[in-house]
């Protein structure tokens, strides 16, 4: 089977919600030495394609639990040998959380664990997070990035008070953090009124996107 192929059964795998072939393949290309990143590509790519059956009613809302857990086993199984690849670097301190109202933490989970097994350092302040939450403890740690969740649409008119909240607390105390927003729901438009500097959709764009700042 060519590279391609393969990469492609692998995100088939997980778009089919097949846990026990996806764990079982990941655990010979593991062996097999190959890289662990390219395998959470590859993941990732099928967790993509399970969005897509949601938004198109394909799948309902276990579908996309199901495929968060699947997800969540993979980078259990890989992130010993990613670390292995990261020991030594410090790539940066984020603080993340999902903002007041929204309770959903799987994306947010997903991103927390992705980051920390690409070096970087992870405050996690959990789900329904008050904006004066997330302002003190940004103030506290001073981050090099601030990463806000939400997956529902009532949740920009929190992310919006909330960013403002950071701005005013951080400009206050001579500080500039870049702040991210991420969600299935977020786009560009999104990113623009409620005031963020950077968008993703899911939480290996935000990996990568976190990465390039901190190159900056």
């Amino acid at each position: 089977m060519e590279n391609s192929d393969f990469s492609n059964h692998l995100a088939a795998l997980v778009s089919q919600l097949d846990e026990d072939a996806v764990l079982a393949q990941v655990k010979i290309r593991i062996d097999a030495g190959e890289d662990p990143l390219q395998i959470i590509e590859e993941c990732n790519a099928g967790m993509r394609i399970v969005g897509q059956k949601y938004e198109n009613g394909e799948y309902f809302v276990s579908g996309l639990i199901m495929s968060g857990e699947i997800f969540r086993e993979v980078v259990e199984l890989v992130q010993p040998h990613i670390i292995m690849q990261a020991k030594g670097r410090s790539s940066g301190v984020v603080l993340i959380g999902t903002v007041a109202g929204d309770i959903h933490d799987i994306g947010k989970n997903m991103a927390g664990m992705l980051l920390s097994c690409y070096g970087f350092t992870v405050i996690d302040l959990g789900v329904d997070v008050p904006p004066k939450n997330f302002a003190e403890k940004a103030i506290e740690i001073k981050p090099d990035l601030i990463g806000l969740s939400g997956l529902i649409t009532s949740s920009f008119e929190m992310m919006k008070e909330t960013i403002t909240t950071l701005r005013e607390k951080a400009a206050a105390n001579e500080l500039s953090i870049p702040i991210i927003v991420g969600g299935g729901m977020i786009d560009e438009q999104v990113c623009h009124y409620v005031g963020a500097d950077y968008w993703v959709k899911d939480a290996m764009s935000g990996v990568r996107l976190c990465q390039k700042l901190m190159k900056k």
